[in-house]
């Protein structure tokens, strides 16, 4: 588990490699963080893939500045679907596929912000999976995420920022013929799949407002969703 720089375009940008033990190659993820952006529970997530035979990048998107001054400017990427943002996206996907360790295959998985990130790169670049976790849905989805690769997307039913979001989503994946698991975890709020705590007085905000910290005991089937369906959609041998 390293620091690392990613080259995108005539700079670099910072990053967290987490690397299987043994000897690859592996198929490749690359984690979109939550809007607090790349602090310790994001690189635990890249640990938790690694640990489960994939190496993991997480791009610091923020470019190593504090949070406060770079989420409103990803929010704006994200939701026009465009911007430096997926530009930092689409070249550690393209580093990543092109290390000697990896496989060739790589997919990507968001958390909350990184989510709607990551749905929207799953039909804009050449992932072969994509996992959304409470991800926001982009503007006309049935559109938006036609000729996507495979998704599994999973939201909690006591999210009160995201109510029906996973009807939504699996009715417009049906439509885009897209393969798909979207899943709606009941009594559960947001943030549920990692350890995702906010500072200082966001806390209580938080619980409030996201309901989060309820239904974490639905966190372990939420990755054994995900495990299993990049298994099955991310090859274990070089496609290069």
């Amino acid at each position: 588990m390293s620091d690392i720089s990613i080259p995108v375009g005539g700079r670099e940008l910072p990053g967290y490699l987490a690397v299987p033990e043994g000897e690859g190659p592996w198929p490749g993820v690359v984690i979109v963080f939550e809007a607090m952006g790349a602090n310790a529970d994001m690189r635990a997530q890249a640990d938790r893939f690694a640990a489960n035979g994939y190496v993991a990048v997480l791009p610091d998107l923020y470019d190593g500045a504090p949070w406060v001054r770079c989420v409103t400017k990803a929010m704006r990427d994200m939701r026009a679907r465009r911007g430096p943002t997926y530009d930092h996206i689409e070249a550690t996907r393209a580093w990543l596929a092109g290390r000697d360790d990896c496989t060739g295959d790589v997919g990507v998985c968001g958390f909350c912000m990184g989510g709607g990130f990551a749905l929207v790169a799953a039909a804009k670049y050449d992932f072969k999976a994509a996992a959304a976790n409470y991800g926001i849905l982009p503007r006309r989805p049935e559109e938006s995420l036609r000729g996507a690769c495979p998704v599994v997307g999973s939201y909690g039913a006591a999210d009160p920022t995201l109510r029906g979001a996973a009807d939504k989503l699996e009715r417009a994946l049906t439509i885009a013929d897209v393969t798909h698991d979207v899943k709606e975890y009941p009594r559960t709020g947001h943030s549920f799949l990692t350890g995702f705590a906010p500072p200082g007085p966001l806390g209580p905000v938080a619980k409030i407002v996201f309901g989060l910290g309820r239904g974490r005991e639905n966190a372990a089937d939420g990755w054994d969703r995900i495990f299993a369906f990049f298994g099955e959609h991310l090859s274990k041998k070089s496609t290069t």
